[in-house]
């Protein structure tokens, strides 16, 4: 953050807080226990510097596993641990099926589109896309075989690389993006289109900027901060790029759209947009299908790609852990094949690993906002309709009554004394309930398939040895950003 405007900022807190007073007590009265606010400012003096995520930890420690924060002047509420959690968003699934909204996307998303959208817009937004999305891959052989071809454009990629060290940033965000252009567009990129490359910068900027620190300050002000510069005039400006692109590719396949064989996502969009055409209360408009898309894309890309970065850096740090995978592979697959999904109920030992990597990277920590869709009793509370909720996963994913060494990394916690792959209803990295991530399936496959390709074709290395390399992420706010780091892939 710009030092002036911290110090602007600064000020203006210290002068409102001579003016501070609590809401009124009826106002809280039903809600979960919490910090007493301050007008205007909420609690923001109880945040921790480290950012919302370690402030809402703390909290914990004196509230217990539902609490309310003040955001400003908004009340949050804030769900920790799986019995917290599972209770809202399973057993109370649409009370808390509501969705809030993340403010430094705001301007852009203004509430449409499938994952901030709200009541009848959302589900039937998300139950069309789940149709679209299952009719061009989910669940079917073609997906697979797309995912496998660009796993194989990833290895000739990286044998050009000749096993000089790179940092894997852009070439992860290139194949999880292809495999969502394929089913948004129709078409993949090549690594070097200069286009896609400033869509991926882009993303990735997005990702970190919603992460920052001054993102999190925006989260508790942005009524006041959004009138004057910052971060978020930068985020704004990458997704309305982003939107931009989209919405040229929409009128491209309006020209060459055949109703008798729609091509992918768009083309089944805009033919729903033509038969309802004439009901004005249609969610099928314009703006709901560039919100969709940005949706889809945004998340279908970051999912995987920064869960990769996530895992091939503790498989750096842990290249034992690499090294029984390649095991696994040789006994499994071989190297003459390339590896199926199939393949993956013969290897346990290689999922347990993804599955550790997905929960010690904790990619989104808090969730995306949640809010009830009417006036709830939770606990004992009354929740007013609207609220916002907070379902804090990264207390259910390092929950110690489920994994023994919560906050290390070890595969053995999806192992049981067999060595088979062991459930647990703690692992919830795509959420839960109605709001569960659209897009998991599809995350799985491309995990699996992309990791397993790269183990049966390189051995990782890094310039440094295991015990130096740093696990701790860049950001850490709405998403998980890990560090920026280098990597060599040897040819086995």
């Amino acid at each position: 953050m710009d030092s002036v405007w911290l110090l602007l900022l600064t000020a203006l807190l210290g002068l409102l807080v001579l003016l501070a007073r609590g809401p009124p007590a009826s106002r809280r009265g039903r809600l979960p226990p919490g910090p007493r606010p301050l007008l205007l400012l909420g609690n923001v003096l109880q945040m921790d510097r480290r950012g919302l995520l370690k402030s809402f930890l703390a909290l914990r420690d004196k509230y217990g596993d539902v609490f309310t924060v003040y955001l400003g002047c908004r009340p949050v509420v804030v769900l920790c641990g799986p019995e917290a959690v599972k209770e809202a968003l399973v057993k109370k699934a649409e009370e808390f099926s509501g969705r809030g909204p993340i403010a430094m996307v705001d301007s852009v998303f203004q509430g449409q589109g499938i994952t901030f959208a709200n009541d009848h817009t959302w589900k039937t937004l998300r139950q069309f896309s789940l149709a679209t999305l299952w009719d061009f891959g989910m669940g079917k052989r073609s997906i697979e075989e797309r995912t496998q071809e660009e796993a194989q454009c990833l290895v000739e990629e990286l044998q050009k690389s000749q096993g000089a060290l790179l940092d894997p940033t852009f070439l992860f965000h290139s194949i999880a993006a292809n495999i969502i252009c394929f089913i948004m567009f129709g078409e993949r990129f090549s690594y070097h289109d200069d286009l896609f490359h400033e869509l991926l910068s882009k993303f990735n900027d997005m990702f970190a900027l919603a992460s920052s620190a001054w993102g999190q300050l925006f989260e508790l002000f942005s009524g006041f901060l959004k009138f004057f510069p910052g971060p978020h005039r930068c985020a704004h400006n990458n997704l309305t790029f982003i939107s931009a692109f989209i919405a040229d590719s929409v009128e491209k396949h309006k020209e060459s759209l055949d109703p008798s064989t729609p091509r992918d996502f768009i083309d089944v969009y805009l033919l729903h947009m033509e038969k309802e055409k004439g009901d004005p209360k249609s969610e099928f408009h314009y703006k709901n299908l560039i919100i969709t898309v940005l949706s889809l894309f945004f998340g279908g890309t970051e999912t995987t790609s920064t869960t990769l970065r996530y895992g091939c850096l503790l498989l750096l740090k842990y290249p034992w852990v690499a090294k029984k995978v390649q095991e696994e592979i040789d006994q499994v697959i071989g190297k003459n094949r390339s590896p199926e999904l199939k393949d993956r109920a013969q290897m346990p030992y290689t999922d347990a690993v993804i599955h550790e990597i997905q929960r010690f990277s904790d990619l989104l920590p808090m969730s995306i906002p949640h809010c009830v869709t009417q006036d709830t009793s939770f606990r004992g509370y009354l929740i007013p309709k609207g609220t916002e909720v907070y379902p804090l996963l990264s207390t259910v994913l390092h929950d110690p009554k489920y994994f023994e060494k919560p906050y290390d990394f070890d595969p053995n916690h999806f192992l049981d004394a067999q060595g088979s792959l062991k459930k647990s209803e703690a692992f919830i990295p795509f959420s839960s309930g109605k709001r569960v991530c659209l897009g998991e399936g599809i995350a799985r496959m491309e995990l699996f398939l992309f990791l397993t390709t790269i183990l049966q074709n390189f051995s990782l290395r890094s310039s440094m040895v295991p015990a130096s390399i740093d696990l701790t992420p860049r950001e850490s706010g709405v998403g998980t950003v890990p560090p920026i780091y280098q990597l060599q892939f040897l040819p086995r």
